[in-house]
Formats: structure tokens, sequence, C-alpha cells
């Protein structure tokens, strides 16, 4: 068991709640830029309510103080350096979330910017990927460098596209940090357990108030913040552990990987751009199939947190496996193909039936063919009123 965590994991899950009422509270009383922006008419929206979109801000300060107020630990070097890192991510997607609009484009920058931060301060990227020829070009730094950007900043734009539905970019992250500690525990890397437990601790107490009923939202700071953190991680993992599978880590951040794969993927055969939203992400399947199925449209407020539950097994096996064959390279290669083609097949069955619910729920049109015909028979047959009564 963890030499540090129980007292740092417990202040990090109470100021992260603490910190999430106090927004909530703000954001009820207070006329700011975010409050204004109605997002609940956005083509991708899954709620009904304007809700505070800064989720993020409530992880990002827990875990600012208590990396403050642990500075003895042996983890504290780690956990600052990757806080650090983070900032430049946080700030361009807390101005997204406030409503100063930050593109794609900018937001995938400051990505980029806090991976270099992190190279810079670690002086670690991705060292392997058990494939013969890429891990050849590896040898080669700029590559190698350039190589871990581009994979950690498109995981990091992953999380933002998943969080869609209430609790679900927050349980995406809150297992991949518990998956990464149990790997990084089996490594015996305990500096790197310690802070995956203590962001954990912070994602939890967000996830209190943002499941079931969505009181507050991740944002794209959140979004990009935890995805940057995690994805950073277990490439310190892989630097420390050469024993450890990067297919475990592929594993564990397989759901968000393949929704966004699938995505670009959706929207490159469409002809739009990559850029533009669209309501045919997979939990954005499954809602309305709860909706149609179930429910209704009237009762989204229930279909949205039940989606997101039918959505959890998807999410969490694929990160079972990652820790269960973390050192088993060619385990976990066929257990990556086994879930892409049962996530892609799901998929395709979704898009299949979706329309045939959406025809049989709609109810038939009234025939009006001889509806004029009607009403002149109805006023033959109706006594005129006397106008003095």
């Amino acid at each position: 068991m963890p030499n540090v965590p129980i007292e740092w994991m417990s202040i990090s899950f109470g100021l992260s709640a603490i910190i999430c009422v106090l927004i909530f509270v703000w954001f009820e009383r207070a006329s700011t830029p975010s409050r204004k922006r109605n997002d609940t008419s956005a083509v991708q929206a899954s709620h009904s309510k304007p809700t505070a979109r800064i989720g993020g801000v409530a992880i990002v300060l827990a875990l600012g103080t208590v990396v403050g107020l642990s500075q003895n630990a042996m983890s504290w070097h780690i956990s600052a350096l990757l806080l650090v890192s983070a900032l430049p991510v946080f700030g361009v997607g807390l101005a997204e979330d406030l409503g100063y609009l930050a593109s794609p484009r900018k937001r995938l920058l400051a990505a980029a910017v806090s991976g270099a931060v992190f190279i810079a301060l670690m002086g670690q990227w991705v060292p392997h990927t058990g494939i013969p020829g890429l891990d050849i070009a590896l040898q080669w730094s700029p590559f190698a460098m350039t190589f871990s950007l581009f994979l950690a900043v498109g995981i990091s734009h992953a999380f933002n596209l998943i969080d869609g539905l209430n609790g679900l970019a927050g349980s995406t992250a809150l297992g991949a940090a518990l998956a990464l500690a149990a790997i990084a525990h089996q490594a015996g890397l305990a500096e790197h357990r310690d802070v995956l437990l203590m962001i954990a601790a912070a994602i939890l107490g967000f996830l209190v108030f943002n499941f079931p009923f969505g009181k507050i939202f991740l944002g794209d700071a959140g979004a990009y913040v935890v995805g940057h953190l995690l994805v950073w991680i277990s490439v310190s993992i892989l630097w420390n552990a050469s024993n450890v599978t990067p297919l475990a880590m592929l594993l564990i951040f397989f759901w968000p990987v393949a929704d966004t794969l699938l995505a670009i993927s959706r929207r490159l055969s469409l002809g739009k751009p990559i850029a533009q939203p669209d309501r045919l992400h997979f939990h954005q399947l499954m809602m309305r199939g709860v909706e149609i199925i179930f429910l209704g449209r009237r009762k989204r407020r229930i279909a949205n947190p039940l989606a997101s539950l039918l959505t959890m097994p998807f999410v969490f096996a694929p990160m079972a496996a990652g820790v269960l064959l973390s050192v088993d390279h060619s385990s976990a290669a066929i257990a990556c193909v086994a879930f892409a083609v049962i996530f892609t097949t799901t998929y395709k069955i979704g898009i299949w039936i979706a329309p045939k619910l959406r025809r049989s729920a709609c109810p038939k049109p009234a025939d009006t063919s001889n509806i004029e015909q009607r009403l002149k028979d109805h006023r033959a047959l109706t006594p005129l009123r006397d106008p003095i009564k």
C-alpha cells in the first residue's frame, strides 16, 4: 500500500469537492461570459440547462495545493513538474470555458507547448513502441520528441471529445489514473503511483458533482489538463520501466483514442472538416437509443447519465486488460485488435439501427386528405347560435 497517500488523497478529494461547490454557487449567482454563453444549442450538446464548465479549475487547484503542502514527499518532484507543464494548456482551455473563444487549433498548440515544457523539465519521451522499424527511428531524439508530442496532443484532445455525457470523461480519467497507478505499483515506481492516486482523488472530488446530474462540467481546461497529466505520466512510466509494454498504455487510453480516430475517419469520409462537431460519437448514439427506446426525448436528464453508465463497460474493459497484460506485449497486441473490432462493429450496428428506431418512434401522420370536406359537413350539421344568447 502507498506510503503517502491516504492523507494527501483525502486532501485532494476534499479540496476538489469544496471548490466544485464554490464554483456551482458562483455560477448560479454571477453574470459572467460563460453564464451568458448558452452552449445548450451546440451541435454536440447533451444537456438542456446552462452549466458551469470550469470543473478543471477544481482539479488543478486541489492538486496544486497538495503539491505545495507535500514538499517533503517522494512524489513532490514529479507532481510539481507535471503541474507546471500543464499550465499553458490549462490557461487556453480556461479562456475557452469562460467564453473567450479559443479555436481548436489554439488549444492543440497549447497542448503541444505543455508537452514541450514537460520534455524540457523531465527529459523524458516515448522510448520504445515494440514496433521494430519505429523503435529504430525513436533512437534519434528529435524524432522521438516529435512523435511523443504528436501522440500526447492527440490523446489530450481525445479526452475533450469524449466529454459529452455526465460522468463519461471524468470516469474515463479516473479509471485511467487508477489503471496507471496499478501498473506503476507493479513496476515498482512508487512516486508515479502516488502522483496518480492524488490525481484520481482530485478527479473523484469533481465527479461526485458531475455525475449523475451534471451540476458542473469538466470543460476544455479540465479535459485537456487531465489528458495531459495522464498521458505524460504514462510516458514517464514507460521511460522508467522498460518491461512495461506501450500497448498497455494504448489499452488504457483505448476509448478516447478509438472514438477520436473514428470521428476523424467519419468526417473525412463525409467531406467535412475534422474539427467540425457532430452528434455521431458513440456515446451520443447511446443516449439517443436510450431516449428513443426507453425514456423519450423529454427525459434527457435521466437518459444522459444512464447512457454514460451503459458506455462504461466499453471504457473500463480495455483498461483492465492493459493492467493485466502490462508486461505481455503479444497478448496486449491481440487485445488491442480485439477491442478495435468490438468497438467498430458495435458502432456500425448502432449507426445502422439508429434511423430505424427513430422512424419507429415517430407517430404516423394523420390522414388530412379529406379534411376540408369533413369540416364542411361538421358546419352543416351544427345549428347556428342565437347571437342574443
